[in-house]
């Protein structure tokens, strides 16, 4: 099942708008779904686990492809059996909707 926020488009941030706070946060993390942590309202992080290191590494390199489509990058951690991803918009150093969107579609990864 896609999600709305996978639906989405990530839009280029050229900064000049302040980062996403309090309630903005809440109410597109409620949409997003589970598993999706906000940490000190600066960036999201979610933590997949997978039974063995080849899976980990083809949804990583799916969400790779993702992330340079959309031209949005997560930071990726790759180990044996589980791939961390934290995600925020750097030229605001904190949370726009683009980043709830890149995880609404890395989440989409492991539905489709």
């Amino acid at each position: 099942m896609t999600s709305e926020l996978a639906k989405k488009q990530c839009v280029p941030c050229s900064g000049g708008v302040p980062p996403l706070k309090g309630e903005e946060i809440q109410s597109l993390l409620e949409r997003l779904g589970g598993g999706w942590e906000v940490v000190a309202d600066h960036h999201l992080e979610k933590e997949y686990s997978f039974g063995n290191f080849a899976d980990a590494l083809a949804f990583t390199n799916a969400v790779g492809a993702i992330a340079e489509e959309q031209g949005h990058h997560p930071d990726i951690c790759l180990s044996w059996g589980k791939v961390g991803l934290k995600i925020w918009t750097h030229k605001l150093d904190g949370l726009s909707e683009s980043d709830f969107i890149l995880a609404a579609k890395a989440d989409e990864v492991l539905v489709g």
